[in-house]
């Protein structure tokens, strides 16, 4: 689907906005201002024209939100007790998620906790808003890129031949694209390791699994298993770019650090449509249960009501898995006949298969 983006200006910092007021910036349609004191900007900013600007938490002087929103401005007040940004302007780095040990005191658990209380009237706002500014972001990160899925089950365990293998897949399709998965353990977590180090040797990627297997789970400890993710990332440095988008509907499977650019959602079914979407390079499905099940005839779903150029490749690894443990491709085999997803959709046996297809 292709996605079309207006202009805007996101302003972070009182230097910014004095710099383009400065400038002579007279029209302000399209600005988003973000968490910003303007208790002394009142009068600047109300000698512009402030129709179609949006005031995102900022904090005003008496009387003057009123006068701003009477200008033709979007003025949104900042929401109580809220651990997240909801107004971000972009994606999540694992830093960022990850910002204190124990991994209890961090962003990502405290979200998660938070995430489970009883949602009143703010808090539902709150999320809503949040996934909001997570789309916006999101549509900024993949725009001129050309992302491909990897999906599979969460269960994978670190260490095991399993595992090294979505490794493999996620290097061999990250040289030539921009991964994408769930963001979670497991397949997930193997599929952003591997393009993460997509342009290093096979020795290397061997070395990681060989370094992670050390906390082989998040259970019983997540620190553990952060900590052997870090020892990683010292390893090996930046590497290459990839995306996870996971949520905290699932909060008890923390998101892995690999990504380079994570998409947190709280609401899973927006999560999980938009995963598929932003593949437009097609999706490789790895051995897995009910989910990695459900990712499969969704995909097939949008891909069966899609026209020939608009259908992505759709690649299930696995023929014993696929045909036999859970026959979801008899199935779909079955569904894309006499549409134009038929000569799209794939049953390989071995990662390096799934690349040629993809990548061929």
């Amino acid at each position: 689907m292709k996605r079309t983006r207006g202009r805007g200006v996101r302003v972070e910092s009182l230097t910014d906005l004095d710099r383009r007021l400065a400038e002579g910036a007279r029209q302000l349609s399209g600005w988003r201002l973000h968490a910003l004191d303007l208790t002394e900007r009142s009068g600047a900013l109300l000698a512009r024209d402030l129709s179609g600007a949006t005031f995102l938490g900022c904090t005003f002087a008496p009387g003057a939100a009123e006068q701003v929103e009477a200008a033709g401005a979007l003025v949104l007040p900042a929401i109580g007790r809220v651990p997240v940004d909801v107004y971000r302007g972009e994606l999540y780095t694992p830093d960022e998620l990850y910002d204190a040990t124990p991994y209890a005191a961090s962003l990502d658990a405290t979200a998660y906790a938070w995430s489970q209380e009883d949602p009143g009237q703010d808090a539902t706002l709150a999320r809503a808003l949040h996934d909001h500014a997570i789309d916006h972001a999101l549509l900024a990160w993949t725009s001129g890129r050309r992302l491909v899925g990897v999906m599979g089950g969460h269960a994978l365990v670190r260490g095991e031949p399993t595992y090294a293998e979505a490794v493999r897949l996620g290097a061999g399709l990250g040289r030539d694209l921009v991964v994408a998965t769930g963001g979670g353990p497991g397949a997930m977590e193997a599929g952003n390791l591997g393009a993460r180090l997509a342009q290093h040797p096979a020795e290397a990627l061997d070395e990681a699994v060989s370094l992670l297997a050390a906390a082989p789970s998040y259970h019983p400890s997540v620190d553990a298993w952060v900590t052997s993710a870090r020892a990683v990332l010292d390893r090996f440095g930046a590497g290459c770019e990839s995306l996870s988008i996971p949520t905290w509907h699932y909060g008890h499977e923390p998101a892995n650090l690999f990504a380079t650019a994570i998409a947190k959602y709280f609401r899973n079914s927006t999560r999980e449509a938009i995963l598929l979407e932003v593949c437009d390079a097609g999706i490789v499905f790895l051995p897995g249960a009910g989910g990695t099940v459900q990712e499969i005839f969704q995909d097939g779903c949008e891909n069966y009501y899609a026209d020939e150029s608009s259908v992505a490749p759709m690649v299930l690894v696995g023929r014993e898995h696929w045909t036999e443990t859970v026959p979801a491709w008899p199935l779909l085999k079955r569904l894309a006949r006499g549409r134009a997803m038929e000569d799209h959709v794939h049953l390989v046996d071995t990662v390096d298969e799934a690349v040629a297809v993809v990548t061929g």
